[in-house]
């Protein structure tokens, strides 16, 4: 057998004769002897994204799983991606939005106080056993949707990625959390209608990426997190309240993911505007039809009203004010989106007394979470 030769010291070959590259152990091109600093959390994504590891590309020269910033190999397999450009999934928020996350994670086991549920009167119950049969239904979505997209974007996008491995799991807490709370309490599912199935079609339907978190994070979850915010009236006990308040601080930082992403596009990508607002004009319709289902509206006024006895003279025109704010709600998202829908949108704002100067206003000031 032949000698292995040397070259700086190392050896160029094994015992055998196999070539061995030392690339690796000469740092490439990496930029060695960047030390990020922890901040009083800890060491976050923010305090490591220094140098050229902190840049994210518009445009990836590569379509691998190579860590970004890594030394890529001319041969390294193409994994396929699809969604190749910043502007398709990128936002600006994405690292805060993700140690958030891992930061607030809860559990739907421990961190209700289950044993503190108190026996309710039969309207009120069946209205929250209703109310929670419809969100174990729509969360699961916002869980569906990310996992869809996500294996087909581009792994330099990696905190997006990152954050939306967290919506995935917050989703599917919310869905454990409202079944659990359906059955703990003697009541139980109960129905389910075609117009929520319909919409959440639409959304896991979409076309494009930015067409589907238009129509889950500006429209569907803006929605649902409107309703989390009313836990306080809708709520008939302190084991609600704590569910409702609980999901309310994860779904904020999905509809913050979501309207930032937006505005990240269409500021880089003008001619995006128009693919969203077609999305939006059918995801309108989708949640009006929606909303027409007797169940869900029926079974928040019931709660609303503590019962079924004053649902005509408080439930009702209490829901009124919280289909108004939901409104009004998802309208000031799509002008802090840089989506304006006040000159399209088929909502009848004069009916619900929406003014769109209000609009206008609300969405001057974005707010990353709740």
């Amino acid at each position: 057998m032949a000698e292995a030769k040397t070259y700086d010291g190392l050896p160029e070959q094994t015992l055998m004769g196999a070539p061995l590259d030392w690339k690796w152990l000469r740092g490439a091109k990496s930029e060695w002897g960047i030390h990020p600093k922890p901040s009083p959390r800890g060491l976050t994504m923010l305090d490591i994204a220094v140098g050229a590891y902190g840049e994210v590309p518009e445009h990836p020269q590569h379509r691998s799983l190579a860590p970004r910033g890594a030394d890529v190999d001319a041969d390294t397999p193409d994994m396929g991606y699809i969604l190749n450009n910043k502007t398709d999934v990128w936002a600006e928020n994405t690292r805060e939005l993700y140690e958030e996350a891992v930061a607030r994670q809860w559990s739907a086991t421990r961190d209700i106080p289950w044993g503190e549920l108190q026996e309710l009167d039969d309207d009120v119950e069946h209205a929250m056993c209703q109310l929670c049969t419809l969100l174990t239904e729509v969360e699961m979505i916002a869980a569906d949707l990310p996992a869809k997209w996500m294996w087909r974007m581009n792994h330099d996008f990696i905190e997006a990625k990152m954050f939306l491995c967290t919506q995935i799991m917050d989703e599917a807490r919310h869905a454990e959390v409202f079944r659990k709370r359906a059955l703990a309490n003697g009541g139980g599912l109960l129905v389910s209608r075609s117009g929520p199935t319909s919409l959440l079609r639409t959304i896991i339907e979409a076309k494009t990426y930015t067409q589907a978190t238009a129509l889950m994070h500006l429209l569907g979850e803006g929605f649902v997190l409107d309703i989390f915010r009313m836990g306080e009236l809708i709520a008939p006990t302190d084991v609600e309240k704590r569910i409702f308040r609980m999901c309310m601080q994860d779904e904020a930082r999905h509809v913050a993911y979501g309207t930032m992403h937006l505005r990240y596009a269409g500021e880089h990508d003008p001619d995006v505007a128009e693919e969203i607002h077609e999305a939006l004009d059918h995801g309108e319709h989708g949640l009006t039809d929606c909303g027409a289902a007797p169940d869900g509206s029926t079974a928040l006024a019931v709660l609303l009203a503590g019962g079924v006895e004053h649902v005509e003279d408080k439930g009702f025109p209490m829901a009124f004010e919280l289909n108004k704010k939901q409104f009004a709600s998802y309208l000031a998202r799509c002008e802090r989106a840089g989506i304006s829908r006040l000159e399209r949108t088929t909502i009848p704002l004069d009916l619900l007394g929406i003014d769109p100067d209000d609009i206008r206003k609300a969405g001057g000031t974005f707010r990353s979470a709740a």
